[in-house]
């Protein structure tokens, strides 16, 4: 047992450690207890078919009160570097200060210091059964790399807050400025202030590309549960989550937390059997997204309204990058239920919406004269529709040639505005099937179905 060698045996030494990870190929076996680490542990340029190995007793690489680096464990310009079997504790309640979003200029891992594991400009690392606890910034991140498998990793209160007392996105898994032929699989997430598993890559670098993101689990995190940013070819599956939007107290209110986010330039992705509950958000945002597929996903919510201050549309298109348009979504089979108001936002052309389950809408009683229900002082039903066909999002869209057929929609008002149109969009314009609009809550007794 840990505790009984901690008890037992002298504490490890900073500086043997630092001497055995010298080692530039080969197996290295980390010292059991705990070990205190004042400075970055740097793995030397050049190492290759190397593993890094807890011991069987357990090895916990704990930050110092007076830690400096980048990152508890980093590694540069390597190839096969596997690390296993180990804990990072990051000393969050000792290092952390208040810190922003970087500049757009600046690569998370150029920004953040206290960082957990860094991995930058590397050939096909891997990092299997490693604990991180208390990281105060990013848990890992991942710069320019290729070939990347993270599995089983187990994440808990990671994360710092910016100068108002909110998250700033940090706690998670990052990749970012091109990294590509990447996996994160089977890995917990719980207690993270940002976002859980996330692509970024600044403008004018390549977008990080040929992802998976799949068996994840992730409980009570403040900003998304995943998020892909600027990406191409990404595959986000069977993952599940709950308590998306949570604590209150750390959600940026700039920042609408979202179970599955997507940003920048995004194409050729599928999100698919993805499950989450208690959502304080969007369940499915995709800003960005375009010629992909959004398949067979659930968000439910069953609390009263006003536990969702953040609360949304279910699925919401959107266009913030100028070089992309929404075109070419696939959105079936998804189960929406409980959404604060609609169940899917449309913009763009050539979109197949067939076979959602859009159940228990608007549950903030929208209605077009209602005060608080106003989004745009033109467009009076945007917020009380079941689908919502939009004239614009970050910037003007044409919305036209969409397939919008067998979707179930209900809740409140849904007879009425079940599926509506902004002004200056024709409903004649796409092909609307046969979809059931039905009125009332399932969840009140009262309801009828």
């Amino acid at each position: 047992m840990l505790w009984l060698a901690l008890l037992l045996s002298p504490p490890p030494d900073e500086a043997a450690l630092r001497a055995l990870l010298q080692r530039a190929s080969g197996l290295v076996t980390l010292p059991a207890g705990v070990i205190e680490i004042t400075r970055e542990l740097v793995l030397p340029e050049g190492a290759h078919d190397l593993e890094i190995r807890g011991a069987p007793e357990g090895t916990v690489l704990r930050a110092a009160a007076g830690f400096q680096g980048r990152a508890v464990l980093s590694l540069r310009r390597t190839a096969r570097v596997r690390l296993a079997g180990f804990t990072i504790d990051g000393n969050r309640a000792a290092l952390e200060k208040p810190l922003g979003l970087p500049p757009h200029d600046l690569t998370f891992a150029r920004f953040y210091p206290n960082n957990g594991i860094l991995a930058e400009d590397s050939e096909a690392p891997t990092i299997e059964d490693v604990k991180l606890v208390n990281v105060t910034n990013l848990a890992v991140l991942i710069t320019r790399c290729r070939t990347v498998r993270i599995r089983r990793l187990h994440l808990e209160d990671c994360g710092s807050r910016d100068a108002q007392g909110r998250n700033n996105t940090t706690g998670g898994i990052l990749f970012e400025d091109g990294t590509a032929d990447f996996e994160v699989r089977d890995s917990v997430f719980r207690r993270i202030r940002g976002n859980g598993v996330w692509t970024h890559s600044r403008y004018t670098s390549p977008r990080n590309s040929d992802g998976l993101i799949a068996g994840n689990r992730f409980q009570e995190l403040a900003r998304d549960a995943i998020q892909v940013g600027h990406a191409t070819r990404v595959r986000v599956e069977r993952n599940r989550g709950t308590r998306i939007g949570y604590p209150l107290a750390d959600v940026d209110p700039n920042a609408t937390p979202v179970a599955i986010d997507t940003a920048g330039n995004t194409d050729r992705s599928v999100y698919a059997h993805n499950r989450f509950e208690e959502v304080n958000g969007k369940c499915i945002d995709l800003d960005g997204f375009h010629h992909g597929e959004v398949l067979s996903n659930t968000c439910i919510n069953r609390r009263p309204r006003q536990e969702y201050p953040h609360g949304h549309f279910g699925i919401v298109l959107n266009n913030t990058n100028p070089d992309m348009q929404s075109e070419e979504i696939t959105i079936s089979g998804n189960h929406i239920e409980g959404a604060v108001y609609g169940g899917i936002f449309v913009i763009g052309s050539r979109h197949r919406i067939v076979g959602n389950r859009l159940l228990d809408l608007n549950q903030a009683r929208c209605e077009p004269s209602r005060p608080g229900c106003l989004f745009w002082p033109d467009e009076p039903e945007l917020l009380s529709s079941g689908i919502y066909l939009g004239q614009r999002a970050e910037r003007p869209a044409i919305t036209k040639d969409n397939l919008i057929e067998n979707n179930e929609i209900a809740g409140c008002r849904m007879r009425i505005g079940c599926i509506a149109a902004a002004p200056g969009v024709s409903l004649r314009e796409n092909r609307i099937g046969e979809n059931g609009c039905m009125e009332g809550d399932s969840r009140k007794p009262e309801s009828v179905k």
